[in-house]
């Protein structure tokens, strides 16, 4: 895995690409889950999970660098509270609440938030092509979620689940921000420093829903989801977007985003069974188009 952080920036849109890939296939795990074990244990668990694999892989490196550990303490403890606990608690029990297209769909949310913090904190210019191509991506994810008439999306409902996700997106929109100052150590380690604060910051939610007699643990089904969004989404996903936002910033690695609920449509068809459409070609074209503008720009 260390291989892959001597990377260069040619290599940024592979790492983005399976990134999202993992994360389309979350949304749908997320919304698989529900009723095979309750949400809180599903964020506990899979951060214990990531946290007992980077110790064991990283901890001599933990122990070599907790000087600087200590001193971004603040840092590390806001970004794994907002990115990974808070996001996650929220993804899940918005999937209690929502369709698994509006999951995937209000993902989208994250690219123009983090475009606009990229231009509010960071005077990052925004080009007019970069707004052609996340208008393009944006059309594709609108095809997928209507169903190849656009028009209809008048019609698609939201609940609280909806709002909760949104406000997932903007925790993780800031998170992403906030990678691009990130203290200088080793990502691996500055990961597992985030993911031992995000499964420690995640046992009192699991206590208040264990004392509200909603917690549940998993099923055989359950487990087999849980470890597929340890290792990869949480896991492989994380440490492949960490290394994206270093090599080309957080306003292009962001608007990646947008090939979640493309991707999403396409998990459905080959895990789910659903029908493959003209219109899932063509939302991918678009997506894939929109990125291409947005990068060409800063070539």
């Amino acid at each position: 895995m260390a291989a892959l952080f001597t990377w260069g920036k040619d290599r940024a849109w592979l790492l983005l690409t399976l990134t999202m890939l993992m994360w389309a296939g979350n949304s749908v795990a997320g919304r698989a889950i529900a009723g095979e074990m309750s949400p809180m244990a599903v964020v506990t668990l899979r951060w214990l999970i990531v946290c007992l694999i980077l110790i064991f892989i990283l901890g001599r490196d933990m122990g070599r660098h907790r000087a600087v550990l200590a001193q971004h303490w603040l840092q590390i403890t806001a970004m794994g509270l907002f990115g990974f606990t808070a996001f996650n608690a929220l993804f899940y029990v918005a999937a209690y609440h929502t369709s698994a297209i509006n999951l995937t769909l209000l993902q989208s949310s994250i690219p123009p938030f983090v475009l606009g913090g990229s231009a509010l904190f960071f005077g990052t210019r925004i080009r007019p092509v970069q707004v052609i191509g996340l208008v393009l991506t944006l059309l594709g994810v609108l095809l997928v979620a209507t169903h190849g008439n656009i028009v209809d999306i008048f019609e698609l409902s939201f609940n609280i689940g909806d709002v909760l996700i949104l406000l997932a997106c903007l925790f993780y929109a800031g998170y992403t921000l906030a990678l691009r100052k990130r203290p200088q150590i080793p990502a691996l380690v500055f990961f597992a420093a985030m993911a031992i604060v995000a499964f420690l910051s995640s046992l009192p939610l699991l206590a208040w829903e264990v004392e509200a007699g909603q917690s549940f643990w998993p099923s055989v089904k359950g487990w087999e989801i849980l470890l597929f969004v340890a290792i990869c989404p949480s896991l492989l996903a994380q440490v492949f977007f960490m290394r994206s936002v270093a090599l080309i910033g957080p306003g292009r690695a962001g608007i990646f985003a947008n090939l979640v609920p493309v991707f999403g449509a396409f998990l459905a068809v080959v895990i789910l069974g659903e029908q493959f459409h003209p219109y899932h070609a063509l939302a991918l074209g678009l997506a894939l188009t929109g990125i291409w503008l947005s990068e060409r720009v800063r070539r």
